[in-house]
């Protein structure tokens, strides 16, 4: 007959193996270093916030969390933003699509280093390039970019080149009651297949926007034109808002009608958004910036993630660096490939 000992330590090891497995389980957060920083003050938040009879406690209809896309979410620096690249892949690469001198000039340079400045210009020349397509086929368009290789890894297509710890966030936040939403410099109607990882209504991905057109109104302004059926919904070829900055705020307002708790960004062009967040707001609300500081996994930027890191001193936004808070970027299987051509050109390009 067993002992009482041994049948209380055969009884007993399981359980306590069981409980030593979910509390490790229980990371909310696994793909970021334990003691990280901008982790801790990340957890910390989500559970005070959401504790019933917490001072701090915030009602899941205002868990508002918005986050920026290229660089906060999303790699921009491969060589540049997924949005320009689309052009180039358009202008230079898509037989079916006859460029001008100026977009030819402006795709060419930029293959050689020479990006536009973001400004008004480089936005009429983007939207231009696809006016006149259904929404259909730009969908298609977009999605047949989104799976060729990103040049400057090995085991990464250009659709899939999501920060894996930032994606950790949206699904804790979402868990948590969190409403997310993306606000991104990006077109709205290009960030919709690139952001179906995501799995947020249409709704809540807000980018940049421009001219949607009747195939039936021939330049007519949408005041005098009706809608009618066999009509086709094209792209109209014309910017109307660049969401960046005090634009970005201006959208939240707009669209959301409820200001963010939560604000994650990468530059100070998201800054405006971050300050809304946490200022003058009646809840808790944090700001988290990243830097880009990852040399060695990331094309990162030295000077510009120590600039960025002065500024979260200066206006209270928590860093979140890629290179000490994460343990990985892409995911296993990526790398960074060595002395490889970043922007390769294409047999096809014209």
């Amino acid at each position: 007959m067993k002992s009482k000992t041994t049948f209380h330590a055969v009884f007993f090891l399981p359980v306590l193996i069981i409980v030593v497995l979910a509390g490790c389980a229980h990371d909310p957060l696994p793909l970021w270093n334990d003691g990280a920083p901008a982790k801790t003050a990340l957890v910390d938040y989500v559970r005070t916030v959401t504790e019933q009879g917490s001072p701090n406690y915030i009602p899941i209809e205002n868990r508002i969390a918005v986050f920026d896309f290229d660089g906060t979410l999303f790699l921009e620096t491969d060589p540049t933003y997924f949005d320009w690249l689309l052009f180039e892949y358009r202008v230079l690469e898509d037989p079916g699509y006859r460029a001008t001198d100026e977009q030819l000039a402006a795709a060419r340079a930029a293959r050689k280093g020479k990006f536009p400045k973001l400004d008004g210009n480089r936005e009429r020349m983007v939207a231009e390039v696809y006016r006149g397509m259904t929404f259909g086929e730009f969908d298609a368009f977009v999605r047949r970019f989104m799976v060729q290789d990103q040049p400057g890894f090995t085991g990464l297509k250009r659709g899939d080149a999501y920060y894996k710890p930032m994606l950790e966030v949206i699904a804790y936040l979402r868990q948590n009651g969190f409403t997310v939403y993306v606000i991104s410099g990006t077109d709205r109607f290009t960030m919709r297949p690139l952001t179906d990882v995501l799995r947020l209504p249409p709704a809540q991905i807000i980018g940049s926007d421009g001219t949607v057109v009747a195939s039936g109104q021939a330049g007519r302004d949408g005041l005098a034109y009706v809608f009618v059926k066999g009509d086709k919904l094209l792209l109209g070829g014309t910017n109307l808002v660049k969401n960046l900055q005090m634009n970005k705020v201006s959208v939240i307002v707009r669209e959301i009608g409820r200001q963010p708790v939560l604000a994650f960004g990468n530059t100070m062009s998201d800054a405006s958004m971050l300050n809304y967040t946490i200022g003058d707001n009646k809840y808790r609300a944090l700001g988290f910036m990243l830097l880009c500081d990852d040399l060695a996994r990331e094309y990162g930027n030295a000077a510009k993630a120590d600039q960025m890191r002065k500024q979260c001193g200066k206006y209270g936004w928590i860093p979140v660096s890629m290179r000490d808070d994460w343990k990985t970027i892409y995911g296993n299987g990526v790398a960074k490939r060595p002395n490889a051509a970043r922007h390769p050109v294409s047999g096809s390009e014209k």
